[in-house]
């Protein structure tokens, strides 16, 4: 199984703890980013997980390509060149405080990227499966021609095509966003979301529902995935179901609806450790269940045990295996200790 990620590899800051940007005098620096993220969580399962971005040729893009080699990421596509490696910068939420998401990525190399630098016809061979998601055509024009030049190639040679919505009001307006994500649909056969994203992007919302308040309608979120569903013929509308009750405590879980049955996986209650990446997992966590033919109520709960996980794990990274993520979606989540 190969499977083909393309998005931005940003350096990631963080204050120590559960700082504020303002009381502090050291940032751990590590990397991340959603394609990146779901490429590492497939490699831990075993897949043949490639990850394809332009980053510059200096020490501190190495640095990101090694952030990626150490876990046994196919690096052998990353574009080499631009002046800068897009940085954010996340101050941890606690309580009743929200984390917070500071973005210094104008001008990154993968931003100032160019469709011809990228040989998709090379890049698919072999490939089954490939992922990109809406922050990646956010980043600037030429991102979004060389995303839907990516999904033309990538459809044209028979592969598997999936995308998380990903929406970031903080890179591009609602009408820009469904503007361009419209057209890139077409060529989606797996739509990713969370409890907002559909309503964000396409305006399609969950009545009676309010995820800031942790109120959220099952029944709505099965009416949204039924309106994408008819909007764009995807095979499988996966939506992630966050119920926040603070920074640190949520209920997590999720649907998949195949046009034909909507599958709930059952609900966790998470106490957090770090969320970047959360979304990213599922869909890692999802991507590979459907590619091992799991059942869709199967590849479900693995999608969803995956992302429970990741809550618990420092950094952007979802650094769980097969075996551990099984043992959470078969009931096994006391967390006692291991012997």
């Amino acid at each position: 199984m190969k499977v083909v990620t393309f998005g931005e590899l940003m350096l990631r800051l963080a204050p120590e703890g559960y700082n504020r940007f303002v009381q502090s005098e050291k940032f751990g620096a590590t990397f991340g980013g959603g394609e990146a993220n779901v490429a590492v969580s497939l490699a831990n399962y075993g897949v043949d997980a490639s990850f394809v971005t332009k980053l510059p040729a200096h020490e501190i893009g190495q640095m990101a390509v090694n952030s990626l080699r150490k876990y046994g990421i196919n690096t052998k596509d990353i574009v080499r060149g631009g002046n800068r490696i897009g940085i954010y910068y996340v101050e941890k939420g606690a309580s009743q405080r929200p984390s917070k998401v500071i973005y210094d990525r104008s001008y990154s190399a993968i931003a100032e990227a160019r469709k011809e630098d990228f040989d998709w016809t090379h890049i698919f061979e072999g490939a089954e499966w490939f992922h990109f998601t809406g922050i990646t055509p956010a980043l600037s024009k030429n991102a979004a021609e060389i995303c839907l030049d990516a999904c033309k190639k990538a459809k044209k040679k028979g592969l598997t095509v999936s995308c998380d919505l990903n929406y970031r009001k903080k890179l591009w307006t609602r009408e820009e966003a469904r503007n361009t994500m419209t057209n890139l649909m077409k060529y989606v056969d797996i739509c990713i979301s969370n409890e907002e994203d559909a309503k964000d992007v396409f305006n399609i919302c969950s009545e009676n529902s309010d995820a800031e308040k942790g109120k959220l309608n099952r029944e709505g979120y099965k009416n949204v995935a039924k309106q994408l569903k008819e909007k764009f013929g995807f095979l499988y509308i996966a939506i992630t179901l966050r119920e926040s009750i603070s920074a640190n405590d949520n209920y997590w879980s999720g649907l998949l609806y195949d046009g034909k049955e909507y599958y709930f996986s059952k609900k966790y209650l998470m106490h957090i450790v770090d969320r970047v990446g959360g979304g990213d997992s599922f869909g890692g966590g999802l991507i590979y269940g459907l590619m091992k033919g799991y059942d869709p109520q199967k590849a479900i709960e693995f999608a969803v045990a995956a992302s429970c996980l990741k809550h618990s794990i420092e950094g952007d990274y979802n650094l769980v295996d097969e075996t551990e993520v099984k043992s959470l979606a078969e009931g096994n989540g006391s967390g006692r200790v291991q012997r």
